[in-house]
Formats: structure tokens, C-alpha cells, sequence
């Protein structure tokens, strides 16, 4: 891994990597790093409550508005962006999306993935987008895939916290502070909150009670905000600490 790694974020819906992730993102960004996020969905249906209460709204004003507003977070968080298209409730990957991604992540030559918990049952949306990272990184992997391009190293894939932690048995291993960026999430969630303006206040309390769980663990005084990460993968070293 070099002093400023390389992050790609897979993002199950347009505004998931804004409330999960967006204080990584930020921080990585604001160190130098690269940071790519893929949105294999607009979340047109399922995660635009805000938007169908709209008169006249129809499925393409929708996707529309979500890529105009997860564009807008993505640049206040200092990463690029695209959009796979591929719809939600349910959202379908193929075997030609698989191979996309795997391009892309052969391009990226991410050291850190970010994604889905492997389990939320509420919404399998997000089981599908982590079970398509860990594919793609199998394949992206591969020395005999694509003979042109060059394969990614061990990435490591941090799952980002699901909205109900406890029953998707998410654990936290990683809590990340976010406090020198923490504005920065604040203005990328407020360019989500036209379609799921309830979720503001819930990320916003959440990256406080993670920020004292941190000081709780050894953080700094200082600290005030935090995300969760989960890993997928054991970490290596040559100390105990």
C-alpha cells in the first residue's frame, strides 16, 4: 500500500456511500488520495421517499434528480463518481456488470474497498452490492484475466455501518475520526436531503455517538465524530499494537 492509497467505494444506491462513508471519503480525499465511488443504482425506487411525494414525479425526474444530487456529494467530498443504472428493489448485476467493475477496479488499482455489510436483512440490495465487491476483487485479482491489464493487489474491503448495526451483526473494528471533515459530510448529506431529508439528523447523531465511543477507545480528547468499519479481511503486521 503506498503513503496515500487508493480508495473505490461500491455503493449499492446513489446516496448510501454519502451517509455511510462520507467522512472517510472526505479524509482520504483531503490526504491525497484517490477516490473513486461506483453507484450500481440511482435508488429510484426504493430510496427516493422524498421525491415520489412530489407532484408529477416520474421514474426518469427521479434518477435524474439522484445523480444531480450524489454528483453534488461526491464533489463536496473530493471523489469522482458514476452510475451503473442498474435499479433497485431489486437491483440485478449481471455477468457483462461484473466484468465492468472488474475493469474499473483493475484501472483504479484500489488498496481499500469500501462497501455493504454481508447481511442486512431489511434491504438485500446492500447483501447483492457486497457479494459483487468481493467477486469482482476475486476476479480483479486473477493473473489470467485479461492478460492486458494488471491485476489489483490484496485490498482490503472495510464494510461501512448498515442502519440497524445489531441485526445485520455488523461488529465495529475500525472507528475512523472523521472530526477534521465532518463539515464536509454534513454539506454532502444536506445535497441528499431533497429525497431522504430524514436521514440527516440520524448520520449526524450517529457520527457523535461513534466519535465518544472512539475516545472511549483511546482516541484523543479531541475527537467528535467517528464512522464504523467492519473488515473483511485479516490485517497483517509485525507488532502486537
Amino acid at each position: 500500500m503506498t503513503d496515500r492509497p487508493s480508495v473505490l467505494v461500491i455503493s449499492a444506491h446513489a446516496a448510501d456511500f454519502v451517509w455511510r462513508a462520507g467522512g472517510a471519503i472526505a479524509l482520504s480525499a483531503s490526504r491525497g488520495s484517490a477516490v473513486h465511488v461506483v453507484c450500481l443504482s440511482f435508488g429510484e425506487r426504493g430510496e427516493s421517499q422524498g421525491l415520489w411525494k412530489q407532484e408529477g414525479m416520474t421514474l426518469e425526474k427521479v434518477k435524474q434528480t439522484r445523480r444531480e444530487q450524489s454528483s453534488a456529494a461526491a464533489d463536496v467530498l473530493g471523489a469522482s463518481i458514476e452510475f451503473l443504472d442498474l435499479g433497485d428493489y431489486p437491483l440485478r448485476v449481471d455477468e457483462a456488470t461484473q466484468d465492468r467493475i472488474v475493469s474499473i477496479m483493475r484501472e483504479r488499482q484500489p488498496d481499500v474497498l469500501l462497501t455493504h455489510v454481508a447481511n442486512d436483512p431489511y434491504n438485500r440490495d446492500h447483501n447483492l452490492a457486497h457479494e459483487t465487491t468481493l467477486l469482482t476483487r476475486m476476479v480483479a485479482q486473477a493473473h489470467g484475466h485479461d492478460r492486458s491489464t494488471t491485476p489489483i493487489g490484496a485490498a482490503q474491503v472495510l464494510q461501512f455501518e448498515p442502519h440497524q448495526p445489531e441485526v445485520c451483526g455488523f461488529t465495529p473494528e475500525l472507528l475512523l475520526d472523521i472530526t477534521p471533515v465532518f463539515d464536509r459530510k454534513t454539506k454532502a448529506m444536506q445535497c441528499m436531503s431533497g429525497a431522504q431529508g430524514h436521514l440527516l439528523q440520524y448520520y449526524t447523531e450517529l457520527g457523535l455517538r461513534r466519535g465518544v465511543q472512539a475516545v472511549r477507545n483511546g482516541a484523543p480528547a479531541g475527537v467528535t465524530h467517528a464512522e464504523a468499519y467492519q473488515r473483511t479481511y485479516p490485517t497483517v503486521g509485525d507488532q502486537l499494537w
